[in-house]
């Protein structure tokens, strides 16, 4: 072999060698850059007996809701019982009685919502009663728009058909304005949200279900020293 077609072979072996070094380097970053971010738990101990503590490092007078999702870390949920007061009290009572504990996020339509709550993991499940919808078309005066970070319920067609399964949003939708109760707002670890909506595969693009549902691995509330009344439930 002459010394031109070495020099071009050598030159080739060394272009693919530098291109699979160049993937192999953006695939090491990727990783460790995902491996950084799941650490994320906003310094919340979740290691307690219960589902109630102190969450003192959030100033307000309203009850807060903090959920540690499995490999994305926490977010924090202010909840607005002067919006939705029975949908508030039965979210508070859920999560004290540990409803939420292992339970999933189900459903993802990005630039829409992140839908969870459903102790079957398919969205057809609940706590086994419903609730009135706190909304303004079933005549309940709710003004909270639906906006990025915004909670609200779940429901089917029919207005009181909510229990247990919430959605976070992830951008805004008018139309859902005064058709859902929504009732609070995630004020911590948003990031970690819009990093699930990223990342995470949707299995059905028409109804949204992941391919591998997240874990709620414990939620818990801080109830600010404020009491709340028991929920008023509708059964099934």
């Amino acid at each position: 072999m002459d010394t031109a077609k070495l020099t071009k072979t050598f030159s080739t072996i060394l272009m693919v060698l530098g291109i699979i070094t160049v993937i192999i380097i953006a695939c090491l970053a990727t990783i460790d850059a995902k491996q950084s971010y799941v650490i994320d738990d906003l310094n919340i101990n979740y290691e307690i007996e219960g589902n109630e503590m102190n969450l003192e490092q959030y100033n307000t007078t309203n009850p807060v809701v903090a959920m540690e999702i499995e490999n994305y870390g926490s977010i924090v949920i202010e909840l607005y019982p002067q919006v939705a007061e029975n949908t508030v009290n039965n979210f508070i009572s859920l999560v004290k009685n540990g409803f939420y504990d292992n339970n999933t996020f189900h459903r993802l339509i990005p630039g829409f919502v992140l839908q969870g709550g459903d102790p079957n993991g398919q969205g057809n499940g609940g706590p086994g009663y419903h609730i009135k919808g706190e909304f303004t078309a079933n005549n309940y005066q709710n003004n909270l728009k639906h906006t990025e970070g915004i909670i609200s319920m779940a429901r089917s067609n029919s207005y009181d058909s909510a229990g247990s399964q919430f959605f976070i949003m992830l951008g805004t939708a008018e139309h859902l304005d005064g058709q859902y109760a929504a009732f609070g707002k995630v004020i911590d670890g948003m990031d970690n949200i819009r990093y699930i909506a990223a990342n995470e595969r949707v299995a059905n693009t028409e109804s949204g279900k992941l391919a591998n549902n997240l874990t709620i691995k414990k939620a818990i509330v801080d109830l600010k020293g404020n009491a709340y009344k028991e929920v008023e439930k509708i059964t099934e």
